[in-house]
């Protein structure tokens, strides 16, 4: 149980859930109930190795912050036990979202959105291009299910999904700033400091709510 709590922990199971469910309600939309629940196990998946990955690169500098409500910090796991399960679940989320019902096309944009999250945890977040794997991560969510219907994503969907995705990465890196500048993870939030970020995220919102209108 200790180990499964660890790498719900390490999971970042919040916003993971969140995405989840958002992909299970567009599912739920475009296909019907039974699909959606394999699609969302799908979407899970994918967001799973997000997670783990992050907090695995993570790791140091959470030691350096103290920052004992991280799994990997508090030893409720360890770093070679993260590094195995990422191993084996980033196959196994290929597989899950290729080929389930998203199929070859839908599969691929939604795991195009998993490996922005990849390359933001490993490269993105220290410079001033981290908003654009969110954007692209956020646009691929309910577009890879709308092109599993042969449905051309709409403008909307898309490009409001890209725009609350970046308002999402300036809203998320307020709380550790801070730490952040001081590791040298310097982000574009990061270099625009906590008040623009601020007003960053809300144009942002404000933008995605207008596309929708």
């Amino acid at each position: 149980m200790r180990k499964l709590q660890g790498l719900r922990k390490a999971s970042h199971f919040g916003p993971t859930l969140i995405v989840t469910t958002i992909g299970w309600l567009f599912a739920n939309y475009y296909w019907w109930e039974g699909p959606a629940y394999v699609i969302a196990f799908g979407i899970f998946c994918g967001q799973l190795v997000v997670g783990w990955s992050n907090d695995l690169y993570d790791h140091e500098d959470d030691l350096a912050h103290q920052r004992t409500k991280k799994p990997l910090v508090a030893g409720l796991i360890t770093p070679d036990y993260l590094r195995k399960w990422i191993y084996f679940m980033t196959p196994f989320a290929f597989f899950a979202n290729l080929f389930g019902p998203l199929g070859i096309k839908g599969g691929l944009v939604y795991m195009l959105g998993i490996a922005c999250g990849i390359g933001y945890n490993f490269y993105f977040k220290f410079n001033a291009a981290s908003p654009l794997p969110y954007a692209i991560a956020f646009a691929a969510l309910p577009s890879s299910i709308a092109i599993s219907k042969d449905i051309t994503p709409p403008v909307w969907m898309w490009l409001g999904g890209a725009l609350w995705g970046m308002a999402a990465h300036f809203i998320n890196v307020i709380k550790d700033m801070d730490e952040d500048q001081q590791s040298g993870i310097n982000g574009l939030p990061q270099r625009l400091g906590k008040s623009n970020s601020i007003f960053a995220a809300a144009i942002l919102i404000a933008l995605g709510i207008l596309v929708l209108l």
